[in-house]
């Protein structure tokens, strides 16, 4: 349905629809160029200001995944007008804590009649065009860096179905709720080959993408992904979103999955909910990375998961 759209042809759209990436930039002159990005989704917890918090964060973060700086937000709403409209002020406040921590602008939005709450924004930000960060890009001898981990997808199908336990329930509504901002700001002085966020297409669905744009091969430790508490215990149970199996779908015989246990891959290929910075740059400055990240002192786990290969018959392979 979406290959019937006109396709646009302007000089000065430098990220357009080509390789899937995170926002669409548009150069303004020699020295700026506009990020604009939009997402929005249906509560994953039951606080209000805590769903505002985590929408937000995940709206914020394809900014920060191409390199860029928000600079001010607009809120998108759906409401149903049979709840209290405390909850709606409650939703609008999280979120809008969390542009004030970006040091972004909220300056209103748009807010619709609708059945089931629903919650985002429209960002634009700033980027210089020589700094722009893309899911293409990535060279063979890179190596591959995660900034969250994962599992916050099974977390919250269990939280719907009242199975997760509370630890889990804590640590995902933590790194849901993280900005990227502190992560990119670590490492932006670096060259990095590569990068982008890791959520609804999880991560086997986000390294397939980037393999494909930057024609390589990912080779993948598996056992050095940090995961949530429980999610592969959550997903032996059978706690797995639809999105899990429309992820495996979408990769589908372009990743060799080697002998991983099937709880393990239902982990990676978890649709997350504001997830964290897969990045790709060049080996020696793994280290100085690594120190960058550790001395910002984030609230998530850092992961080295793997390098980046010369292109072989498979965009991905895990070990």
């Amino acid at each position: 349905m979406l290959g019937k759209l006109p396709k646009f042809e302007d000089e000065n759209l430098i990220v357009g629809t080509e390789t899937s990436d995170d926002a669409a930039i548009y150069r303004l002159n020699n020295d700026q160029a506009l990020i604009q990005t939009v997402d929005f989704f249906t509560p994953t917890v039951d606080d209000p200001y805590t769903f505002g918090q985590i929408a937000a964060t995940n709206s914020l973060s394809d900014v920060w995944a191409m390199g860029g700086e928000p600079v001010v937000a607009l809120n998108i709403v759906g409401f149903p007008s049979c709840l209290d409209t405390e909850i709606l002020s409650d939703m609008i406040a999280g979120g809008a804590a969390k542009v004030k921590e970006a040091g972004a602008a909220m300056a209103g939005g748009h807010t619709i009649q609708d059945e089931e709450p629903k919650y985002g924004l429209c960002v634009s930000g700033l980027v210089r065009p020589d700094q722009i960060w893309k899911n293409e890009g990535a060279k063979e001898g890179d190596v591959l860096v995660l900034t969250k981990q994962l599992g916050s997808g099974i977390i919250n199908t269990a939280v719907k179905a009242q199975m997760a336990p509370e630890a889990s329930m804590k640590e995902a509504i933590l790194v849901m709720s993280s900005l990227n901002m502190y992560a990119k700001r670590a490492i932006e002085k670096y060259p990095i080959s590569a990068c982008t966020d890791v959520t609804g297409f999880g991560l086997m669905g986000h390294l397939t993408e980037m393999a494909a744009a930057s024609n390589v091969t990912m080779e993948i430790q598996v056992d050095q992904i940090a995961f949530m508490k429980g999610a592969c215990d959550l997903a032996k149970m059978g706690l797995v979103s639809g999105g899990t199996y429309r992820n495996r779908e979408f990769v589908g015989d372009r990743a060799d999955l080697g002998g991983i246990p099937e709880d393990v891959q239902d982990v990676l290929f978890d649709p997350q909910t504001s997830g964290g910075l897969l990045i790709s740059l060049p080996g020696k400055y793994l280290d100085e990375v690594r120190e960058s990240l550790l001395e910002a002192h984030l609230p998530t786990k850092v992961s080295v998961i793997g390098r980046v290969e010369k292109k072989s018959d498979r965009l991905i392979r895990l070990t």
